[in-house]
């Protein structure tokens, strides 16, 4: 594996030699670790069924999960995916950004079926981070690209994270340092005449909600647990090996404290190890404080985290989804 730390200041970083080794490591059905605004993802060539079904193997990730395809523009996107009016409107408010679209995939759509889970639907997504967008224009790929973790534990945030997870099944790792929103992209289902929020993420629904003029429902009652339309969809998932006990009305010697806001909770000076997500209650810094508070306090040693009341609005219901699945019993 080849670390390449990549300074985004740089004017000619797509031009270095490293750049063009990226690309051509995609090219060859390779596997890298590729920063975007939201997590680090395990990014491979979406139209090579050989090098997607690497991203399960290397992940351990069940075959019936579909995988996000990143692309350069919403342009490039049109090419994989039938648009109707709603998802144009949402793509120019919101491309580039943390919005993923799953739409109908077009016959002509040259994305493999793995990565798409068989499905005749494909998720879309333009990143605000420029490492993967410019890997996919330069490749004229698009890219497959889950989060860069072992199936089901915590998302990385920062290169180390990827190492620690899968450095021996990756080619490259880009490393940008740590991700500004830190929680992976919303997924917005636009199959049928419903819009469907089937995961919260770094955008909030008030935010889409506002843009489409009408309420997101979520996702459709008879979905099968084993055939998920859309990634992040399964009961179990960002696990700590920690045990997580929601809502926490005092904390504990023996247990970790995930806090949040300026009010401690009772016994909080007597937690075995603590971080706060945000000292001031600010929901986006508490969004990209997620993963990485999960991770030190999982190393911790602690018998369980404790994870404090985080409200439910803003970036906060998506905090709260992953802290649920977190927390759900694991299989």
């Amino acid at each position: 594996m080849q670390r390449w730390t990549l300074d985004l200041d740089t004017l000619d970083w797509q031009a270095s030699a490293e750049a063009q080794a990226a690309c051509v490591a995609l090219l060859n059905g390779e596997l890298a670790a590729v920063p975007t605004e939201t997590v680090y993802g395990l990014a491979a060539d979406a139209t090579n069924s050989v090098a997607c079904a690497k991203i399960f193997e290397a992940k351990g990730r069940p075959q019936f999960n579909p995988l996000i395809s990143h692309v350069a523009s919403a342009e490039a996107a049109i090419e994989y995916g039938v648009f109707d009016e709603r998802a144009r409107k949402l793509a120019d408010a919101f491309w580039p950004g943390p919005l993923t679209l799953v739409v109908p995939k077009r016959p002509s759509s040259p994305i493999s079926e793995l990565a798409s889970a068989g499905l005749d639907s494909v998720a879309l997504r333009v990143p605000d981070g420029p490492v993967m967008r410019f890997l996919s224009e330069k490749t004229g790929r698009p890219l497959a690209a889950p989060s860069a973790n072992r199936s089901g534990k915590i998302s990385p945030t920062r290169a180390d994270d990827v190492i620690a997870d899968l450095g021996s099944s990756i080619s490259f790792i880009i490393d940008t340092g740590p991700c500004a929103v830190g929680i992976e992209s919303t997924i917005v289902g636009l199959t049928d005449e419903t819009p469907r929020l089937l995961r919260p993420g770094g955008l909030p629904r008030e935010d889409i909600e506002e843009v489409l003029g009408e309420k997101l429902s979520g996702a459709p009652a008879n979905m099968r647990a084993d055939a998920p339309s859309a990634p992040g969809m399964l009961s179990s998932h960002y696990a700590p090996d920690a045990a997580m006990i929601l809502n926490a009305r005092e904390a504990s010697s023996a247990d970790a404290l995930l806090s949040f806001g300026p009010d401690q909770i009772p016994g909080a000076e007597q937690a075995f190890a603590e971080f706060n997500l945000s000292p001031s209650g600010d929901l986006v810094e508490a969004a990209a404080n997620l993963f990485q508070a999960m991770r030190i306090l999982d190393s911790s040693g602690a018998n369980a985290i404790r994870v404090q009341f985080i409200p439910n609005f803003g970036l906060g219901e998506a905090i709260n989804d992953r802290l649920r699945r977190a927390a759900a019993p694991r299989s």
